[in-house]
């Protein structure tokens, strides 16, 4: 009887796998060409020129070449006899989509980037002329505004918060210049950040996503836009499966403040950040990574009026859980400027509740100065140090130059020549001659804290020592 069960069970799984399979075909396969053909209409394409304009002249004239090298005189001589060419003109196409019947369009701010005319091309083949409204390069988004005596169909929007993972989507764009084109795919993740921005939860998707695409909507099965098309994934320059768009809640915030101002004012906190890995959780007496970790506060800026401190742990903003470094930037920079609001963060282990009021994001950044060296100090965690510059310390800084980072325990962090070491396992280092006492009191056999100052920024390593420090 047994041998007669074991039998059938691959019968039985065979049996339930057909079964699932039946299922799935016979699910309703979602009407693409309804969609297209109720909501194709609103989309459009963008067409710009720039016109030809002087080249941007070298700075003096030729790269920088040393007076002492032996090319010196002849780049000299061939950057000087060199015509001064315009840059020729240029055109390229986008796709936009109708927000409202009076004749506002969405798209992307690099669609419309330096250029001198834009014609929106409509579904029924007519063209208007377009000004642009305003532009924010951060979001990548801007607002088009085009004459008309007539009615324009418009989308609908829809609600990032009912989007999920594996839902159907349809994008409609001008790929290649080839308008009104439709391709489908699924939602594949949300809230993804990319390198080189801070302040869009990218949706990615698998739809066919190609240049000529950008600024075009991203439909849900119900013809509601839920994302703005901006970029691809590519080693080819074409689509490669992976393509992201700009939530639909975060361009209508963004097109809000240009159809009213112009600009778009967001929020700064005043810190530097980092992810917390899963070492520097445990130096911190987590027990898992969570939250952002503050690597530096910037002088006179929100965080250090609300009493932030480097070595705090943002666990929650306006309420709302910090899981990660990277949903910080997009907490701050969607909240008004002048609002105040609550926090929470770890410091030495327990949490701490603070109310910050937020200012705008400044334009510019500030910079660090580079140390200057100074007779130096060897230590058993493989590092040479000495103090800072008098001009460093009279303006309140403190801590440490590391001069050269040799095998050791410190090198093995990532710390290296250059860095400023201001924090170790949570003490303010002042000088050499404290900081040599600080290493002899520390733990062996578990990670460390340790933050140093690095180029622009501040940094948070996670240092190990194997053996007694002297």
């Amino acid at each position: 009887m047994h041998r007669f069960i074991t039998s059938l069970w691959p019968l039985a799984v065979a049996g339930l796998l057909w079964g699932a399979l039946a299922q799935a075909q016979n699910a309703p396969y979602p009407d693409f060409v309804a969609l297209v053909e109720q909501y194709s209409p609103a989309v459009v394409s963008i067409q710009t020129k720039a016109q030809s304009r002087p080249r941007e002249p070298l700075e003096h004239g030729h790269p920088s070449i040393p007076e002492d090298s032996p090319f010196h005189d002849y780049f000299k001589r061939f950057f000087d006899q060199m015509p001064d060419l315009p840059t020729p003109p240029r055109s390229s196409v986008g796709s936009g989509f109708i927000i409202s019947a009076d004749g506002y369009i969405v798209t992307n701010a690099h669609v419309v980037e330096e250029v001198d005319s834009i014609v929106i091309g409509l579904n029924d083949r007519s063209e208007l002329p377009a000004e642009v409204v305003g532009k924010d390069r951060r979001s990548d988004i801007a607002l088009l505004k085009v004459k008309t005596e007539a009615a324009l169909p418009a989308v609908k929007i829809g609600e990032i918060s009912k989007v999920k993972v594996g839902q159907w989507v349809l994008a409609i764009g001008s790929p290649f210049g080839f308008e009104s084109t439709a391709t489908q795919g699924i939602i594949s993740a949300l809230g993804r950040s990319l390198p080189s921005d801070n302040y869009v939860p990218f949706i990615q998707t698998d739809a066919a996503v190609n240049p000529g695409n950008s600024g075009g909507p991203l439909f849900n099965l119900n013809g509601e836009v839920i994302g703005v098309n901006s970029q691809i994934y590519s080693r080819s320059g074409g689509y490669q499966g992976v393509s992201f768009a700009i939530p639909i809640d975060v361009a209508m915030e963004v097109v809000e403040q240009l159809k009213n101002g112009g600009k778009v004012a967001r929020g700064w906190l005043g810190v530097l950040i980092q992810e917390l890995t899963p070492e520097l959780a445990q130096s911190f007496g987590l027990d898992k990574p969570r939250g952002a970790l503050v690597g530096q506060v910037m002088a006179d800026g929100p965080a250090q009026a609300a009493g932030i401190k480097a070595g705090d742990i943002i666990i929650a903003f306006n309420n709302q859980p910090v899981r990660s470094s990277r949903e910080l930037p997009l907490m701050v920079g969607r909240t008004r400027p002048g609002v105040s609001t609550p926090l929470t963060v770890i410091r030495e282990g327990k949490e701490q509740n603070l109310t910050v009021q937020i200012k705008e994001l400044p334009d510019d950044g500030k910079s660090l100065r580079q140390a200057i060296a100074e007779p130096a100090a060897r230590n058993r965690l493989g590092l040479s140090v000495s103090n800072l510059p008098a001009d460093q310390r009279q303006d309140g800084q403190q801590g440490v130059l590391v001069k050269e980072a040799q095998e050791g325990p410190a090198a093995n962090a990532g710390i290296r020549a250059g860095d400023i070491i201001t924090r170790l396992n949570n003490v303010e280092v002042t000088d050499v001659s404290q900081f040599t006492s600080l290493i002899k009191g520390l733990p062996i056999g578990r990670p460390i804290p340790i933050l140093v100052k690095r180029d622009n920024g501040a940094l948070f390593l996670a240092l190990t020592l194997t053996e007694k420090a002297e």
